[in-house]
C-alpha cells in the first residue's frame, strides 16, 4: 500500500523517460564496475562488497527497519544526530545505513560504533539505481521508512520503494539554483521521483520553492542538520594537545581540499604561498584519503619540508603537516589560527564550513559555495567567515586573520555564536518525520 504523499502516476512522456533511464543503466552497468576496479587501485575499499551494489544481501530477520542513505563522509556525520534521536524514540528499530563510497562506510563504523555494537545499525553499500538491484535490497531489508540525505534523488530507488509501501523522505534537502537549472533538462525523469517522495525536509525556504517547482507536495523547512553536529570532545582535546605541543607558532589550515578536472586546490595555493611566512606551519587535510600521498608530494616538489600526521607531530623546522588521518578534522580546526575551507576555489560548491564555526575557527572560503549557500551567507553576516574571489586572495586573508590577535578573537567568538544560533534542525526533523511512522 502506498504511503500518503506518494504519487506514482506517470504521463506517457514520463514513462518513456523512465524506460530510457532504465536502459541507460543496463548499458552503463559494466562501465560502473570497471570504474570501481579502476578506483580500487588507489582506494581498495571500492573493490570490496561489490555484490551489495547489485542488491545481493541475505534476507534479514523481521524488525522495524529504517533505511538511511548517506552517500559519503559528510552526509554520514551530518545524519548522526537524527539517527541517534530516532534510535532513542524507537528503541525497537534497526537502521540500515547505505553509502556510495568506502570512506562513508568507514566513517559509519566510527560515528555509529555504539549502535553497531548494540546490533541496531548495519552499514552497507547502496544498490545501484537499476530495477533488480533495488528490488533485491528491498527484499532483503524490508525497510519501513527510507531517509535520503540532501540531494540523493534516485528515480528508480524512490519509485520502487514507494510502490512497495516504503515511506520515502528526503532529509536535510537542498537544491541550489544551479542544480535546479540542470534538473529541468531532465524534468520528465525527476518530477515523478519527487512526486513519489512522501515528505521532504529542506534547509531553507529557497530550497522549498525549488523543490515545489519539481512537484514536491509535502515540505517542511527544518534548517541544516550540520549545525547540530557538535565536535567530538576527544577531537577537540586532541587539537588542544597539538596546540600545546606546537607552541606559539601560527598554524594555517587548508581543510577538505579537493581536485577537479586536473586541477587541485593544494597546487593552486602552494604555488602562491608567500616566501615570508614568519615561521607559520601550514596544515593540509585533503578531502579524500586516496590523495594524502599525492598532496604530500605536491608540497615536497615545491621545496617544502613535509611531515605526516600518521608519523609524528611536526618538528620546529617542518613547514607543512599533512593530515593523513580520518575523523580528526575537528582537531585541526581546534588547532588552527585560521582555516581555508576547500571545495570552494574549484566549481565544487564548497565543503562544510559549519564544522569550522562549531570549533570556533575563523574561516575563509573561495567563490564556489552553492552547497552551503545559505550557511555561508549567514556566516559572512555573522563575522565568522571571510569570502574571497580567487586563489590569490586566500593567503592574504589567512595571514591577515592569524596575524591580528584581536581580529582573530572576534571572528572566533562570532563563529561559535553563529554555530550555536542555528541549532535545532534535529528536533524539527523529528517532528516532521513522525507522521511517516504512524
Amino acid at each position: 500500500m502506498n504511503r500518503p504523499g506518494a504519487d506514482l502516476r506517470l504521463s506517457p512522456r514520463e514513462r518513456l523517460a523512465a524506460a530510457g533511464y532504465a536502459l541507460l543503466w543496463w548499458i552503463a552497468l559494466p562501465l560502473a564496475f570497471a570504474r570501481l576496479a579502476w578506483r580500487a587501485r588507489r582506494e581498495p575499499g571500492y573493490g570490496q562488497h561489490r555484490a551489495e551494489r547489485l542488491g545481493r544481501h541475505a534476507r534479514r530477520p523481521d524488525a522495524e527497519r529504517i533505511w538511511v542513505h548517506a552517500v559519503s563522509v559528510g552526509e554520514t556525520r551530518a545524519v548522526a544526530p537524527l539517527v541517534e534521536a530516532l534510535a532513542r524514540e524507537r528503541p525497537g528499530a534497526v537502521f540500515v545505513l547505505t553509502h556510495m563510497t568506502p570512506a562513508g562506510r568507514a566513517a559509519a563504523q566510527q560515528v555509529f560504533a555504539g549502535l553497531i555494537g548494540a546490533g541496531r545499525l548495519e552499514s552497507v553499500f547502496a544498490p545501484y539505481d537499476i530495477g533488480f538491484a533495488v528490488r533485491g535490497f528491498l527484499a532483503a531489508f524490508r525497510p519501513r521508512v527510507c531517509l535520503l540525505m540532501e540531494t540523493e534523488i534516485w528515480p528508480q530507488l524512490i519509485r520502487l520503494s514507494a510502490a512497495r509501501g516504503v515511506a520515502v523522505a528526503l532529509v536535510n534537502g537542498r537544491l541550489s539554483e544551479r542544480s535546479a537549472r540542470r534538473g529541468r533538462r531532465f524534468a520528465a525523469l525527476l518530477e515523478p521521483a519527487v512526486r513519489a517522495i512522501a515528505l521532504a525536509t529542506v534547509q531553507t525556504e529557497d530550497d522549498a520553492a525549488r523543490m515545489r517547482s519539481f512537484g514536491a507536495r509535502r515540505l517542511a523547512v527544518c534548517g541544516n542538520l550540520k549545525f547540530d553536529l557538535a565536535p567530538a570532545p576527544a577531537a577537540v582535546a586532541l587539537g588542544r594537545d597539538w596546540r600545546a605541543a606546537i607552541g606559539a607558532r601560527r598554524v594555517l589550515l587548508l581543510a577538505s581540499t579537493r581536485e577537479h578536472a586536473g586541477q587541485s586546490e593544494e597546487a593552486l595555493l602552494l604555488d602562491r604561498l608567500p616566501a615570508e611566512r614568519g615561521g607559520a606551519l601550514l596544515a593540509i587535510v585533503p578531502r579524500h584519503p586516496q590523495r594524502f600521498a599525492e598532496v604530500a608530494e605536491l608540497a615536497r616538489a615545491r621545496g617544502l619540508r613535509v611531515a605526516l600526521r600518521s608519523q609524528a607531530l611536526p618538528a620546529p623546522d617542518d613547514e607543512v603537516w599533512i593530515g593523513d588521518s580520518m575523523g580528526e578534522l575537528a582537531a585541526y580546526y581546534t588547532l588552527a589560527d585560521a582555516a581555508f575551507v576547500g571545495g570552494s576555489l574549484l566549481p565544487l560548491g564548497g565543503q562544510n564550513l559549519i564544522e569550522a564555526s562549531a570549533c570556533g575557527c575563523p574561516a575563509v572560503m573561495g567563490p564556489s559555495q552553492f552547497n552551503f549557500a545559505e550557511a555561508s551567507r549567514l556566516a559572512v553576516e555573522a563575522g565568522a567567515l571571510l569570502r574571497v574571489n580567487a586563489a590569490d586572495e586566500v593567503w592574504p586573508a589567512l595571514f591577515g586573520i592569524a596575524g591580528d590577535p584581536a581580529r582573530r578573537a572576534a571572528m572566533a567568538a562570532a563563529a561559535g555564536t553563529f554555530a550555536a544560533r542555528h541549532r535545532g534542525a534535529t528536533e524539527r526533523n523529528l517532528t516532521a518525520l513522525a507522521a511517516l511512522f504512524d
